[in-house]
């Protein structure tokens, strides 16, 4: 194992192979067309990568996700892919289908999920709920939705199918915090002190 003791700070000038299979290779004959399919150019550093493709691999569950930070006016921004967009209705589906690069989308809060409770949802502007956030983030968002009000997404690709399918739809978010500090839940406190 790369980490064995989970309370001691690992370091290394590059990246841990944990974390290095799950980009891929640069040699790959198709990695341009895998980083154009997660927004990024050809030249993606590794952790760009990771931020946008959240290192999933079949063989295990593991996320990874960019630390989200504001800006000195309180704004953030941060790429991710539409989650449960296989789950919504055929007619949310079809729209799905439709989404065009820059569209903007509403972030709305749903108060009664069945799977998680509190979730935020990706609605069109026509109200086609299109799929979710991803977990990770929702506390954040419901942060900026609640303290100021101002939270959106918008349509950054839609990947055809069939693509690796949590990969479909990149989304950017957008929002602003007055008071919040993202990601000082209890699930975001570090094994390891700084």
């Amino acid at each position: 194992m790369e980490f064995p003791h989970i309370g001691k700070d690992y370091r290394s000038k590059n990246l841990f192979a944990t974390f290095g299979i799950r980009v891929m290779a640069r040699n790959r004959p198709d990695r341009a067309d895998h980083l154009r399919s997660l927004g990024l150019e050809e030249n993606a550093e590794p952790v760009e990568v990771l931020s946008v493709n959240e290192g999933r691999r079949v063989t295990d569950a593991y996320r990874v996700f960019p630390k989200l930070s504001k800006d000195g006016e309180g704004k953030f921004t941060c790429r991710v892919f539409l989650h449960g967009w296989r789950c919504v209705s055929d007619t949310a589906q079809e729209r799905i289908e439709k989404l065009e690069n820059g569209e903007k989308l509403r972030v709305a809060i749903e108060l009664k999920n069945p799977a998680t409770g509190l979730a935020a949802q990706i609605q069109t502007e026509d109200y086609h709920m299109i799929g979710w956030t991803p977990r990770w983030l929702m506390p954040d968002v419901v942060a900026a939705a609640r303290e100021t009000g101002e939270c959106a997404a918008c349509v950054v690709r839609v990947n055809p199918l069939p693509p690796p399918s949590p990969q479909r739809v990149l989304i950017e978010m957008t929002g602003r915090w007055d008071k919040h500090e993202p990601m000082t839940g209890e699930d975001f406190v570090p094994l390891v002190g700084d």
